[in-house]
Formats: structure tokens, sequence, C-alpha cells
């Protein structure tokens, strides 16, 4: 799985002074790259991000995507929304501190130790906090014990996105 190696998930604390400015700092940096930054409170782990990721490629290989751009389209699919106003608010940053869900895709590992300058890298926020996304997400206990978990819950809502193409 050769697409396997380009992508990165990483965990991260930070305090967000200005989200644009954020936002334009993350542009500037990967230029050659792909970085998308979400709040990694309404991502159920790594597998999580990784899955939407990979369908976020796909869609833009095969002519489906939804948004114009790859980091967008990463968002929307981990969201499982195809609303860009609703995955923001769903994943998008928040001034001040902030639990941040990074996926970087073919970034060598100077921008990583750039982003460390800035963000300090904790992959335990990537750990899913059930409670938390039952609530963001709407789930039933009834759902997420009938699809084998949360984190399978989520990853067949944003596999379902492909279906509705």
């Amino acid at each position: 799985m050769k697409r396997l190696e380009k992508i990165q998930v990483m965990g991260f604390k930070a305090h967000i002074d200005d989200v644009g400015n954020t936002l334009s700092w993350i542009d500037e940096i990967s230029i050659d790259c792909t970085i998308q930054l979400m709040n990694a409170q309404a991502v159920a782990g790594k597998k999580h991000a990784l899955h939407a990721t990979l369908h976020a490629l796909d869609a833009f290989s095969e002519g489906y995507n939804i948004a114009h751009n790859l980091g967008m389209e990463i968002c929307l699919r981990t969201s499982a929304q195809r609303q860009i106003s609703k995955a923001i608010n769903i994943l998008g940053l928040k001034e001040g501190p902030m639990e941040i869900c990074a996926v970087g895709v073919d970034c060598d590992d100077s921008i990583i130790k750039e982003m460390g300058k800035f963000f300090k890298r904790d992959d335990k926020v990537l750990i899913p906090r059930e409670n938390t996304l039952k609530e963001i997400y709407g789930l039933s206990d009834l759902e997420i014990k009938s699809s084998g978990g949360l984190t399978s819950l989520l990853l067949e809502k944003t596999t379902l996105l492909i279906i509705d193409k």
C-alpha cells in the first residue's frame, strides 16, 4: 500500500490565537504538500483520519470529490458531511486551547518539524472519547453497538459518502 507511506496522522496540543493566521501559516509551509488541521475531539483516532484521507484521495483520483482542495475533502470525509460549513462546524479550528488532529499528505519531515515549533506533539489527543463523539455526531448506543463500535460506525459513515456519489 504505497499510498499509506505518504500519509501522516499526528496529534498536537496548541493555543490558537487567531484561526486565520494559523491557517495562513499552514498554507505557507505546505506549498508542496497538504496539511489539514482538525479538532481532535471530533476524530475517532488515527484509523478514522486515515480512512477518511484514503477516501479523499480516491475521490480526487476518481473525480467525485466534493471540495476543490484535498485538505477540505479530508475534512468533509472525516466529518461524514457533504456540506463544507457543517464539516467546519464539527472539525474546524477554534481560538483558544485546542487538541488538533493534523493530517499530512506528501509532507517531508522538515514541515513536521516546523509544525513542532508552534504546536506541541501529543498523539494522546487522538484517543477517541466516546461520550464527546456521541454528542458531536448525535450517535446512539444502539447505532454504536450494531455497527461494532464507535470507530467502526464513523468509518461506515465516511464510506457512505462514496456510495452517494
